[in-house]
């Protein structure tokens, strides 16, 4: 199934996915629908796309389903949907065992009470790297941001806004974050890497941010009772699964073992026994389906588009506005950000452009940790400040209506300063290694010679 010209009507096929996504979305939440973007599955608009593309794709109807279930057998897709279904299930057992309520308490007990929204933004951050949910890590702490500013006279907008934040810096930054494993495998890099390479961008903005919150929302001694208590022991799942996954061991190994830690406190504990164990394996399977169905699905309708000549004709549209390495790196950002901000969901948004930026970063010579860098910053910031994004609504919803989505964005410094601190090195690449920059500026010359020889 190969078309020997590509046109627009190569791409067709995913314009019709993602208009029909967006459409659904606008509709819904326009007529009042609280789900808005999230009430239609996004797997069903990726099955009309492919309906199309079996419509108006040339071929037999075998070729077309060939092209069609290679995609979805792709390697690193099967890879990234395993990793997936343990991420949810890890996920899944340390919130039974009190993982998470263990982190959040002790958090709150080690921060002095008058530093409580810098204090909050930390508790966030590590919570949702530990856990790699933001909505999970909003949908715990929320509540208690809510407490927190009744009890302190804080401005809940700043709470929730240290809260998003720190949401962001984890979904960004966690190992087992959907969008984090869609990226990596997709542009094919060590997660480990990745991680290095964009610690050194949003490690900035976190000691930005917590600066910004030390000085603004310093609101004097207040006295916060009522916290519950924690074990340290329930913590140790997460730490262990960080701190090994930076020294370089398999996912696979690294989530596997979380899992049989966590299994083995929750059962010395009495927070279940072994069948209630298993159980909550299951569920944390169940949690990832949409996710994993939805991967395998884009997966095939990007191997037919690809086969089509989409993705050769996106990609000759996207080379007249490159004119360099600098711009194929602001492509890196702008291309996933409009997506995102039309799809309003990181998630989908990274499934559909890393195959793009996997090669643009390729042609251009452009190291693919740094795409994934900008990439998942991008989608990840903007995945927050979205007024119509799930993070935000549902923060906002934990006020009963007291706080709107606009009146929270003024205060998601995190998120503005690790955008902008994004920017700044694609021009001045100071979150590169020497080695790097030396390489770099050795194929300078080579990139210049293709893009004059086209």
């Amino acid at each position: 199934m190969k078309n020997k010209k590509s046109t627009w009507t190569s791409i067709l096929p995913f314009l019709i996915f993602v208009g029909l996504y967006l459409f659904v979305g606008i509709f819904l939440t326009a007529i009042g629908n609280k789900k808005g973007f999230y009430a239609m599955p996004a797997s069903i608009s990726v099955i009309v796309g492919i309906i199309f593309a079996f419509l108006i794709y040339r071929g037999t109807i075998d070729e077309k389903f060939n092209s069609l279930i290679a995609g979805c057998g792709d390697n690193n897709i099967i890879i990234m949907c395993l990793i997936f279904l343990l991420a949810g299930a890890f996920g899944s057992v340390t919130e039974k065992i009190g993982g998470v309520e263990s982190t959040v308490n002790l958090g709150l007990r080690l921060i002095p009470s008058q530093f409580i929204v810098p204090g909050m933004f930390l508790i966030a951050c590590f919570v949702c790297l530990a856990i790699g949910t933001s909505m999970g890590t909003i949908a715990t702490i929320g509540p208690i941001c809510i407490t927190l500013a009744a009890k302190t006279g804080i401005n809940p907008a700043l709470l929730l806004g240290a809260l998003l934040g720190g949401a962001m810096f984890g979904n960004n930054m966690s190992i087992i974050a959907d969008t984090g494993i869609a990226i990596t495998r997709i542009l094919d890099i060590p997660i480990k890497e990745k991680f290095k390479l964009n610690l050194r961008t949003t490690g900035l903005a976190v000691i930005g941010t917590v600066i910004l919150y030390f000085f603004f929302g310093n609101t004097g001694a207040t006295t916060i009772t009522d916290i519950g208590g924690y074990n340290l022991i329930k913590i140790l799942p997460y730490i262990a699964v960080l701190v090994v996954s930076l020294m370089g061991v398999n996912v696979f190994v690294v989530l596997t073992m979380g899992i049989i830690l966590a299994g083995g406190i929750g059962i010395y504990y009495g927070s279940f026994d072994i069948l209630g164990f298993t159980g909550s394996i299951q569920t944390g399977f169940l949690n990832m389906f949409d996710v994993l169905i939805f991967s395998l699905l884009i997966g095939g309708l990007a191997a037919m588009v690809k086969d089509a000549g989409g993705i050769e004709w996106l990609n000759q549209k996207l080379r007249k506005i490159i004119v360099g390495q600098k711009s194929a790196k602001f492509v890196a950002m702008l291309l996933p950000g409009a997506v995102d901000a039309s799809l309003a969901n990181d998630t989908v948004t990274c499934v559909v452009t890393g195959p793009i930026i996997k090669e643009i970063s390729d042609d251009y010579h452009i190291d693919r940790r740094k795409s994934g860098s900008l990439m998942h910053t991008t989608v990840c910031v903007l995945q927050s400040i979205l007024p119509y994004g799930a993070q935000i609504l549902l923060a906002t919803s934990l006020t009963g209506g007291k706080v709107s989505p606009i009146a929270i964005i003024p205060y998601l410094w995190y998120g503005f300063l690790a955008l902008g601190i994004s920017i700044l090195t694609i021009f001045i690449p100071f979150d590169e290694r020497r080695k790097d920059r030396v390489k770099d500026q050795a194929v300078k010359a080579d990139v210049k010679t293709e893009l004059q020889a086209n």
